[in-house]
C-alpha cells in the first residue's frame, strides 16, 4: 500500500471544518479550506454556543496547545446553574453545575463569533475566503475537484462538506438526504449586559442557563456571557496573568466584537408568529417577541425591550431526517451538512467537533498507510451516522423543539406544561435525582468513541 498522505479540501469555514483542518494540519496531512463569506469577521455569529466535553476534547487534540489555551481563555464565564423558570421568573428549580477548573470536563459558554476567531487563527494560508462552492467531479485516477461560483477549482483527494444545514455538497452527493422544517420558529435576541440589564436578573439566572417554560405555549432560554475584556476590548482588572499574556499578543481579537451581553431567545410553534416572520428585523422583530410574551414577568419584558435591533434573528428550526446508508467514496460529510438538529438538547456544535476529531484518526491511519483512504471514511461513517443521527432524534423529542409537541396543544399543552414543571421541581428538591441528573447532564455531552 502507498503510503501518500491525501490532500482534504473542505467546504465551509464553520466550527467543525476548522477544527478538523487544524487537526490535520497538526497530523501533516494537507488541508484547505474554502469558505463563502467574504472575510473572517462576516456573518451573524454572535450568540452562544454551549460546548460540553465532548466539544472540549475534539478542541484539545485538534487544535495547538498554545491555541486550545486561547479558547478556554477565550469562554465566556462558565455556568454554575441550570434554572429552570416560569414565565414569572418563579424557580421551578435549581442545578448546580461543575465548576470550570478541568479544562475539558466541564460545560463552557463561547460565543460563536469568538470562536471562529479562535479557530481561524494561524490559519490564513488554509482559509480561502469568499469561495462559493458550486459543484464537484470525482475522477477515475480517485482525486476530487471542486468547483466555485467564481470560475475557479481546487483538486484533492478527499472532499469534505462542512457547509451545514443548506449544504451544497450535500445536495449533490446525498439528493436523497431530507431536512424538514421541524415546526418551530426561535427569536433570537441579544441584550447589553450592563447595571441596568444585569439588575434585572437574579443572581442564579446572571451565573447560569436558564429555560424559561410559559404558558400558551412560549418558550424561553436566557444566558448571560461574561468575558474578559469589556466594551472597548480592553482586558479587564483582575484577569489572570497567564491569560493577560494569551490574549494579549491574540490576533482575533481585534476580529471580534463580541462584548458582554445576555441571550434571550424566545420560540414557539411556527403556528403562533406572524406569517412573514421571516423577513421581518430589527425593532418590528422585538415587538413580535414582546407580543408572545404578554404574560412574561416584565424584568424578562424589560430585557427584550432593550435588545439591540440589529442583533434580532429569526430562525425558523429544521431537523434532518435519517438516510439510508450509501456507499463510501472520496466525499463525506460532517456536521449540519449531514445531521442538522434542533437545539433542543444543545449539542449539535459538539456533535460536529465530535465528527472533525473522528475523522481526523481515520485520516490518519489512512495517511500512515493502515487502511486505503476511502476504507478510512467508511469506518468513519460507520461510526458518524449512528450517533449523529441518534442526538437529531433526542434533539427534536425535547423542550418543545419540535413544533407537533403536547407543549403547543390547546388543552394537552397545559397538562404537558404542567408534567415538565412537575419533572424538574421533583429532581432538583430530592438530592439523588439532583445529582443524577447533573452526572447525565454531563454524560451525555461528554460521550467520546
Amino acid at each position: 500500500m502507498a503510503i501518500r498522505p491525501p490532500h482534504v479540501l473542505v467546504i465551509g469555514a464553520g466550527t467543525g471544518g476548522l477544527c478538523l483542518a487544524h487537526g490535520l494540519r497538526r497530523a501533516g496531512i494537507s488541508v484547505a479550506v474554502y469558505e463563502r463569506h467574504r472575510t473572517r469577521a462576516d456573518g451573524l455569529l454572535g450568540y452562544r454556543v454551549g460546548i460540553g466535553p465532548t466539544g472540549s476534547r475534539a478542541l484539545r487534540d485538534c487544535l495547538p496547545p498554545e491555541l486550545f489555551d486561547i479558547y478556554l481563555a477565550t469562554c465566556a464565564r462558565s455556568p454554575r446553574y441550570f434554572n429552570v423558570l416560569s414565565q414569572r421568573m418563579q424557580h421551578t428549580a435549581s442545578f448546580p453545575l461543575r465548576p470550570d477548573t478541568h479544562p475539558v470536563d466541564t460545560e463552557r459558554s463561547v460565543a460563536r463569533m469568538t470562536l471562529r476567531q479562535v479557530l481561524l487563527t494561524g490559519m490564513e494560508d488554509v482559509v480561502q475566503f469568499d469561495r462559493t462552492f458550486t459543484r464537484y467531479e470525482q475522477h477515475d485516477d480517485g482525486t476530487v475537484t471542486a468547483h466555485f461560483a467564481d470560475g475557479g477549482t481546487a483538486t484533492g483527494d478527499l472532499l469534505v462538506a462542512a457547509d451545514g444545514t443548506h449544504s451544497a455538497v450535500r445536495r449533490q452527493y446525498l439528493p436523497h438526504a431530507v431536512i424538514r422544517d421541524a415546526g418551530t420558529i426561535n427569536i433570537a435576541t441579544r441584550i447589553p449586559l450592563t447595571d441596568r440589564t444585569r439588575a434585572l436578573l437574579p443572581e442564579t439566572v446572571q451565573r447560569g442557563i436558564s429555560l424559561i417554560f410559559g404558558t400558551g405555549g412560549v418558550m424561553g432560554v436566557l444566558h448571560v456571557m461574561e468575558f474578559k475584556w469589556d466594551r472597548d476590548g480592553r482586558l479587564k482588572p483582575g484577569v489572570a496573568d497567564d491569560d493577560v499574556a494569551l490574549l494579549a499578543g491574540w490576533p482575533g481579537l481585534r476580529h471580534d466584537t463580541t462584548r458582554d451581553n445576555i441571550n434571550l431567545v424566545v420560540w414557539s410553534t411556527a403556528r403562533r408568529f406572524p406569517p412573514d416572520v421571516m423577513q421581518r428585523r430589527g425593532a418590528e422583530l422585538i415587538r413580535v417577541a414582546l407580543e408572545l410574551t404578554a404574560n412574561w414577568h416584565p424584568r424578562l419584558r424589560g430585557l427584550l425591550s432593550l435588545a439591540d435591533p440589529g442583533s434580532a434573528l429569526p430562525i425558523r428550526v429544521s431537523t434532518s431526517e435519517p438516510v439510508p446508508p450509501w456507499k463510501s467514496s472520496t466525499v463525506t460529510l460532517l456536521g449540519d451538512a449531514i445531521h442538522t438538529m434542533t437545539p433542543g438538547r444543545g449539542v449539535g456544535a459538539n456533535t460536529a467537533l465530535r465528527d472533525a476529531n473522528l475523522l481526523r484518526r481515520q485520516l490518519i491511519l489512512a495517511a500512515v498507510g493502515e487502511k486505503t483512504l476511502v476504507q478510512a471514511v467508511a469506518d468513519y461513517e460507520a461510526a458518524m451516522v449512528p450517533y449523529g443521527f441518534a442526538r437529531v432524534a433526542d434533539s427534536l423529542n425535547r423542550s418543545g423543539t419540535n413544533g407537533d409537541d403536547r407543549m403547543y396543544q390547546p388543552v394537552f399543552g397545559r397538562l404537558a406544561l404542567l408534567g415538565a414543571r412537575g419533572y424538574f421541581r421533583v429532581t432538583s428538591r430530592v438530592p439523588r435525582l439532583r445529582r443524577k441528573f447533573v452526572d447525565d447532564f454531563y454524560t451525555y455531552r461528554g460521550e467520546q468513541d
